[in-house]
């Protein structure tokens, strides 16, 4: 699985001649309803099994928790179903917030 620094999201998010990765929020509601990066998809950790019907294993996902390592694990089940294009944001929205967007609450 890759890894990905939030400096790095923001460049691929800002590159117009790469498409937008899949970004696949595996926190809870409550923590998503804090902070999120825009057109970020929640699905919570839990309900990954079940979310594997709908995915496309072809599709760039970049995959967010609070701070990495649920986004980790949830990219390594991806992984072991047949998932090629999973990427691990590092630190999560945590990281994200204090590097990128220091609007975004931190939690």
């Amino acid at each position: 699985m890759q890894q990905l620094t939030p400096r790095g999201l923001q460049a691929w998010l800002e590159d117009r001649g790469r498409p937008a990765p899949l970004l696949l929020d595996v926190r809870e509601p409550w923590e998503y309803d804090i902070a999120h990066l825009q057109g970020s998809t929640l699905v919570p950790l839990s309900r990954i099994p079940a979310w594997l019907a709908e995915a496309d294993p072809q599709q760039e996902i970049v995959v967010i928790c609070h701070h990495g390592v649920r986004s980790h694990h949830a990219g390594l089940f991806l992984e072991h179903h047949g998932f090629s294009r999973v990427t691990n944001l590092v630190g999560g929205i945590d990281a994200w917030s204090r590097e990128v967007d220091p609007h975004l609450p931190l939690y």
